[in-house]
């Protein structure tokens, strides 16, 4: 079913004051996701921060269940976080590397990761390899057989979709050759959740990290992560603490059975029971529908943007999303979205530095910098050609 776009305005005050294209930076918040996170510190305002949780014990509870059936997991395969480059540390921070393997990534990995890699390659005595694009600008399934095959790879890391292209990497089939070689798979999905439909059993990934602020339309400080069961006794997480951990014996440690072996004890309560708002919201609207909306705004957009003398769409994939990205000719990147932000429009700029090896973002003038437009649902057609005419 199409989705109601007059109703989910309704339910999102921001769209009254901004015309907001900045959905794969922070989404604005429908109004139940606001009143959740509102109505739970009021409620520890009352009665204290222990005592409001306990009150909510069950609804908590419940998060997990819902981004459970989000991503396609069981309940017992899902932690949260405070944000999901914390999500993907805790994970790949964990797992056993011998001295000498190889990690596999693509051009476009996200910079955190890349960061957080490279000390693990300093640490472990790694290799970090890689993997050149295709001629769509995603990652090349047809190089990454070969280096699997040449063997001794502890780990292949994805970005699902990057911050500055609109394309959509295929995860599915790298998952498949993955489990094929016995290979562990990392996906960061924090700019896929919310707007694609994401199924981990058919993306055959062994670790899935997703963040709540961003198309998922959640509060700031809120993020999961997904590790499959048949893999979580292999990672011991780095950190524990009595919630990940108990006590065993005089001088051992038990650690727990579940995801939430990556979690530490203290959360924010209100943040976690809006971040289960929102992935409620999204279920009811569908990710399906709000996938077509998304990559339909995001078409509209490009072609109207490509109209435009001087201007440069840089959006490469053979499956595009909701990002959209472009320079002007002898126009500053953060020039064009200060000046947008005076009409009450919001993009971000996307920097080289952002994406590593991602080479689309060499092709923009310097500095390497691109504009960078990200549609939801709620946006309407009317946005797209106000910001359209603004950058005329």
């Amino acid at each position: 079913m199409p989705i109601d776009v007059e109703a989910v305005r309704r339910e999102t005050r921001g769209v009254r004051r901004v015309a907001h294209l900045n959905n794969a930076g922070s989404a604005l918040v429908p109004r139940p996701v606001m009143e959740t996170v509102v109505a739970h510190l009021r409620r520890e305002e009352e009665i204290g921060g222990y005592e409001a949780a306990e009150e909510a014990a069950d609804r908590l509870e419940k998060v997990y269940s819902s981004v459970a059936r989000l991503v396609g997991a069981e309940p017992t395969e899902i932690a949260l976080a405070e944000n999901g480059s914390r999500a993907w540390a805790m994970a790949v921070y964990s797992i056993p590397f011998d001295r000498g393997a190889r990690i596999l990534i693509g051009r476009t990995e996200y910079v955190s990761n890349v960061i957080a890699l490279r000390q693990l390659a300093r640490r472990h005595d790694l290799r970090i390899v890689v993997l050149e694009d295709d001629s769509y600008g995603q990652v090349d399934v047809d190089q990454l057989q070969p280096e699997l095959e040449r063997g001794n790879v502890a780990l292949v890391a994805l970005t699902h979709v990057p911050m500055a292209n609109g394309l959509v990497n295929p995860a599915a089939e790298v998952g498949r050759r993955c489990r094929a070689a016995g290979v562990m798979f990392v996906l960061d999905a924090c700019q896929s959740v919310g707007q694609l439909p994401l199924d981990v059993q058919s993306l055959g990934c062994d670790v899935l990290t997703g963040t709540g602020r961003k198309f998922l339309r959640g509060p700031r400080g809120t993020a999961f992560l997904y590790v499959r069961g048949s893999v979580l006794e292999r990672l011991e997480p780095v950190l524990l603490d009595q919630h990940s951990a108990v006590g065993s014996g005089a001088v051992s440690y038990e650690v727990r059975g579940d995801a939430r072996r990556f979690e530490s004890w203290e959360a924010s309560a209100a943040g976690r029971l809006g971040l289960g708002q929102a992935v409620d919201y999204a279920l009811a609207l569908g990710v399906d529908a709000i996938r077509e909306r998304v990559t339909g705004l995001a078409e509209l957009l490009r072609a109207e943007l490509g109209a435009v003398p001087g201007l440069t769409v840089h959006d490469r994939g053979l499956t595009r999303c909701g990002i959209v990205t472009f320079s002007v000719r002898g126009r500053d990147a953060e020039g064009i979205r200060r000046r947008l932000a005076q009409d009450r429009i919001n993009v971000s700029v996307a920097p080289l530095v952002s994406a590593p090896f991602d080479p689309a973002l060499r092709w923009a003038p310097e500095p390497a910098m691109v504009v960078r437009a990200s549609v939801h649902y709620y946006n309407t057609e009317d946005e797209i050609r106000r910001l359209v005419d603004a950058i005329r």
